[in-house]
Parts: C-alpha cells; structure tokens; sequence
C-alpha cells in the first residue's frame, strides 16, 4: 500500500474548486528497492471511484509543476498521481544532470517500467481510484515514457505525450497496442522535428495503433511549461513556452480522456 507521509501545498494544503476540495499528498512507494517520491491529487467530495491517471515528469525530475497538473486533473473529477521515476525525489537544476538522470531511464527501459508499474501500483491502491480505469499522460521526458509503455503493449485506456520524444529503440510491433494514443507537440520543436513525427506516424501505422498527432504552429518544446522561458534563457536552450498550445493541448487531452472514461 502507497504510505501518506504529510502534505505538501503549492498556496495551501486544500484547494476549493467547483466540484469541491482537491487534495495534495506525498506518497511513497518502493521500486526494486529504492523508495519512490510521488504525489496523489484528488478531490474528496466526489462519491465513489473514479478514473486515475499518471503523470510522467519533465527531464527535471518531479518537481512542483508535475504536482500542479496532477492537480489540474484532480479538478478534473480524476484521481491522479505524479510519478518519480528517479527515486528519492531526485530533481536536476542543470541540463547536463537531467539528461543524465533521463538517460538513465531511456537506455534501460526495463528499469523505466518497473518504475511506472510501481507508481501505477500505487495509484491503483488509492481510495478514491478504479484500478479498471487508468491512462497516463507525460511532459518531454515523461511524454517518451508514456508513449514507450503504449508501445511495449501495457494495458492502459490511453496515454497523452505534451512535446514529448517521439523516437525509440524499441517500436511498437502489429497488433500489440493496446491504448489509444494521443500526441500533442510543437511544430517548431527542435527536439522533436517533422521528420521525427512523421516517423512515429509510419511506426503507428504499421503497427495498427489508435494515435492521434496534433501540432501546433509556432510551439517549440516545452510549450505547456511557463518555466521553460527562464531555462531558454538561462541556459541557451531552444524552448519555451506558448499560452495558446498550452491551452490548446490541454483541451484536447480533456477530450481524450472524456471519449476514454465517459467524464
């Protein structure tokens, strides 16, 4: 069973919504040994079980914004988890650590989804959740994971990639795709260029998918993120953020997870 260990707040511990109160918790689950720092969101007003969903990281690590949009889909009427596929909490202040730590994950993939298996274990064992109904959605680093998991065959309605990696070393194979897939990136993203989305859009073909591709003009990557304009600038990167493609995109997940779970 995931372990409650306090409450952390982004302005205060309980956040009034419309549909109630939505709550923020650490948890810890364990992954092969090493102690995983996550964070459930949910609103405590809702009766019964309801859809949970997984929230996949930037390369930073989990940090405050993988918990705000758990959050978000919290407000949602979700029960959502924010995932630490680093361990420990770990968070990188610098590109050289972050694409360390991401490397870690994309060059054993196996240890990439023992990790997600982990937290998805623990989001299935929330109060408020139905283990029958669960999707997962990931920011850059986070979007190539979640994309990976649909492509390895996991079992989930569906999953939602914002500007995340779009190439692998494993491709998804015929028939083997069990969730629906929706890819929201950015037309002028460097990381991921047309040629790379045109690429994923074959392999998805090929392999009988149900995928989605939505591209918004003028987003580079990291468009969903307001901090990716303070690293653009801090450290030279070609990112940042776009208020039109992050509204956009948001949206559209919204869409997708209402035609997946009926909310």
């Amino acid at each position: 069973m995931i372990r409650i260990i306090g409450t952390i707040c982004f302005l205060a511990a309980m956040v009034a919504t419309a549909h109630g109160e939505v709550v923020g918790k650490p948890v810890e689950y364990v992954s092969g040994g090493t102690t995983m720092k996550g964070y459930l969101a949910y609103d405590d007003r809702l009766p019964g079980k309801r859809p949970g969903i997984l929230v996949v990281h930037e390369w930073w690590g989990h940090n405050d914004y993988t918990r705000k949009r758990a959050r978000m889909l919290a407000e949602l009427g979700y029960v959502a988890l924010a995932v630490d596929m680093y361990g420990e909490g770990k968070q990188a202040d610098h590109p050289d650590d972050a694409g360390k730590f991401s490397g870690e994950i994309r060059k054993n993939m196996d240890l990439g989804r023992q990790r997600f298996l982990a937290a998805r274990k623990a989001l299935e064992e929330a109060k408020f959740t139905d283990p029958g109904r669960i999707g997962a959605i990931g920011y850059c680093f986070g979007g190539s994971v979640v994309l990976q998991m649909a492509r390895d065959g996991m079992d989930l309605a569906g999953v939602a990639s914002f500007h995340g990696g779009l190439s692998t070393d494993a491709p998804a194979k015929p028939g083997e795709v069990k969730a629906k897939i929706l890819v929201l990136t950015g037309a002028d993203d460097k990381f991921v260029p047309p040629e790379q989305v045109e690429a994923f859009r074959q392999e998805m073909k090929a392999a009988g998918a149900d995928f989605r591709i939505v591209s918004y003009p003028g987003a580079l990557h990291g468009f969903t993120n307001p901090d990716a304009d303070s690293s653009a600038k801090k450290f030279n990167m070609p990112i940042g953020y776009n208020a039109d493609a992050d509204r956009k995109s948001w949206e559209e997940m919204q869409k997708f997870f209402k035609d997946r779970f009926g909310k």
